[in-house]
This record gives structure tokens, C-alpha cells and sequence, in this order.
């Protein structure tokens, strides 16, 4: 019988065979991270309805976060600042101000102002913020120099593997809780030296570092 394929043939489905396979694996590499990223938006101002410099407000003023983030201790939510937060100060101060035109509006139709979310995370995860910083966590540790931001952004992607890497090993990251609100705390330089304190800390505070990589932990 003759041969109706040229020796060749077996080698171009060969390396068809080869080249599809190494799409495949490119295309699920790249909708991994897509999926990944989409939504993380690092580095980049999230406009709002007023304008809020937090570097006028926290460096300036020395306000400190708990002032607008009033639920952050007892809470899973840090809450964002109500109208009448706002009207606390502007009521009596930069009153003519046309940016501040917003928080007016607000407070004299009693409607909320609608304030975009900076970090908004998955549904199927679980966030606390009252366990964060209450064990320890500091605020620039997930939020970054806020402080120093005029509008706020990102500064970390937040996937499950930048929090899995503290949630197995805490100690790394763990700072006093008087200094959990404190922008301009800075660990320790030596490895060492904050790993003794972080394990002090796990102590003094009775972490459970065993339930911190439970999957059940974040989701639920």
C-alpha cells in the first residue's frame, strides 16, 4: 500500500502536538494572573467624591486614623467617615471651601456621602480589621505610608499568597500595639531581634498560629 503521508508528517504532529501544549499552559499562566491582578489596581489614586488629602489631614493636622476610622478596633470593618465626622471641623473651618461642596450637600439633604473603596476584596474572603490590630498588625502594613498619600491607593496587591505570608509566619510582622496605628514605625533592622519580639508578642497576645493558615480562617 503506498504511503500517503511523507516521513515528515510525524514530526510536524509531533511539534504541533508540542506547540499546543505549551499554549495551553501559557494561556492558563496568563488568565491565572489576570485573574490575579485585574483587580488590584496598585499605585493607582482612587478618585472620591470630596477631596481628602490624608497627608494634610494625618501630618498636618495630626489627626489620627481612628478619628474617621472610627470602627476599626471593634469591628471587621474600619468604616469610612460620616457626614456629620466631616462637619465635626468644616462646620466651622474653610466653610466657603468649593471642594468641600460635597460634605455640605451631604449634610443638608442628610444623605451619605458615597465614598469609593480604595481596597475592595473578594466576597468569599473574610477580613477583620479589630483582630488585626488588635494582635498586633499595624496599619501601614497593609495600607502603606498613607500618611503620606494626598489620595489614597493601593500599595499592595492583597492575593492570598502576600497574606499567607504572614499568616505563616506572624511573628516577621507583629509590632507592639502602641504602635499599631503609628505611620512612621519601622521593625527592627536585624532579622533577629524582631523575630524575639514578634514571638513575645504571639505569647502576650494568645495567637492562635495554627488557626492563622486554616482555610477556614479567611474563608467561610
Amino acid at each position: 500500500m503506498p504511503q500517503l503521508y511523507p516521513p515528515s508528517a510525524n514530526a510536524l504532529v509531533r511539534w504541533s502536538l508540542i506547540g499546543g501544549g505549551v499554549f495551553v499552559v501559557l494561556l492558563v499562566t496568563a488568565l491565572t494572573f489576570l485573574a490575579r491582578t485585574s483587580n488590584n489596581r496598585v499605585g493607582v489614586p482612587v478618585a472620591q467624591p470630596v477631596d481628602f488629602p490624608h497627608n494634610t489631614h494625618v501630618v498636618d493636622l495630626g489627626l489620627d486614623c481612628r478619628y474617621c476610622h472610627s470602627t476599626v478596633e471593634t469591628s471587621n470593618t474600619a468604616s469610612v467617615p460620616s457626614t456629620e465626622t466631616c462637619m465635626t471641623c468644616h462646620s466651622q473651618i474653610r466653610t466657603n471651601t468649593p471642594q468641600l461642596e460635597p460634605v455640605f450637600a451631604s449634610w443638608e439633604a442628610d444623605v451619605p456621602i458615597a465614598w469609593n473603596r480604595v481596597h475592595d476584596l473578594p466576597d468569599y474572603t473574610y477580613f477583620d480589621h479589630s483582630v488585626h490590630v488588635n494582635n498586633g498588625v499595624g496599619c501601614s502594613s497593609c495600607h502603606g505610608r498613607v500618611d503620606q498619600m494626598r489620595t489614597a491607593f493601593k500599595t499592595e496587591a492583597m492575593t492570598m499568597g502576600w497574606c499567607l505570608e504572614c499568616h505563616r509566619d506572624p511573628a516577621t510582622q507583629l509590632r507592639p500595639r502602641s504602635e499599631v496605628f503609628n505611620m512612621e514605625y519601622s521593625h527592627p533592622s536585624r532579622p533577629e531581634v524582631q523575630r524575639a519580639i514578634g514571638e513575645q508578642l504571639i505569647a502576650a497576645y494568645h495567637i492562635d498560629t495554627d488557626r492563622l493558615i486554616q482555610c477556614s480562617t479567611c474563608h467561610r
